[in-house]
């Protein structure tokens, strides 16, 4: 008998805790205040369009870059942001163009030169950039197989 009272005495208190949380959440939940949705501004600003960086001196490092944008009730239609162009990266491609090289290929004995191809990894700040190159260098000294053995024999005619 006392058993069974211990055993009711545990369920009532489980299950007036079980009340008390279900309570506890309800009170939570009620107690936020739905916010009213901000109202979209209606805007007729267009998207910034950027220039290239321009570095500040030579032809790598920091520089800026001019930003601007349309529309009448813009406030603000221009402005200039600092930049910086890798000093490592392959110039001839532009400078916010950073390519990924195939290793060099064979020398073209008809024009001394080897080639190799890159395929674009990245474009600073939305840089319009070509998706692959193709860069050319000249072979270098071009060696001829030189004779085996101490004496080379001619044949006499």
């Amino acid at each position: 008998m006392q058993q069974q009272q211990q055993q009711r005495r545990m369920f009532t208190a489980a299950l007036l805790a079980l009340v008390f949380l279900l309570a506890a959440v309800s009170n939570t939940e009620a107690g936020k205040k739905e916010k009213p949705e901000k109202k979209a501004k209606k805007s007729d600003c267009g998207e910034w369009q950027w220039s290239v960086c321009v570095p500040t001196s030579g032809d790598c490092g920091l520089g800026t870059r001019e930003g601007t944008r349309t529309g009448a009730e813009c406030k603000q239609t221009t402005k200039t942001q600092k930049c910086k162009i890798p000093c490592n990266w392959k110039k001839q491609f532009g400078a916010e163009c950073k390519y990924q090289f195939q290793a060099w290929g064979e020398c073209d004995l008809n024009t001394a030169l080897k080639t190799r191809t890159g395929n674009l990894k990245r474009a600073l700040h939305n840089a319009d950039c070509q998706k692959t190159v193709t860069i050319s260098k000249p072979c270098g000294k071009l060696t001829k197989p030189k004779p085996q053995g101490k004496f080379h024999l001619l044949k006499a005619a």
